[in-house]
């Protein structure tokens, strides 16, 4: 596996690198940059967001295979933790985003 994701020889694609994450939450589309690099199966790294609120690291996080498990703590404008349930491949995402009591919503990415 490559530092930028792409399928090594033999090999699958590798989350490791960065996306820039669409979020289709009840107060409107967010957009976020994830940083991502798995270690094994650990999965670390960082999100944030273009208005400079958001620089939280990645928590829980965890590939197996082409699915990605993680959570994001968010403090403004309110504390709520953001739980990731995601698949990848080499140049796309798709999942659901948990927003605490907000409910589970639809999550889209790509890697740039």
């Amino acid at each position: 596996m490559s530092v930028d994701g792409t399928t090594a020889a033999g090999g699958t694609a590798s989350p490791d690198g960065t996306w820039r994450l669409t979020l289709n939450t009840p107060i409107g589309k967010q957009e976020m940059t994830l940083v991502l690099a798995a270690n094994g199966s650990a999965l670390t790294g960082t999100a944030s967001d273009d208005e400079g609120t958001l620089q939280a690291d990645v928590t829980d996080g965890s590939a197996d295979g082409a699915a990605l498990r993680w959570k994001v703590a968010v403090t403004k404008p309110m504390p709520i933790t953001l739980s990731f349930d995601a698949t990848y491949d080499e140049t796309a995402m798709t999942g659901t985003v948990k927003l605490g009591m907000f409910g589970t919503h639809p999550m889209t990415g790509t890697r740039t």
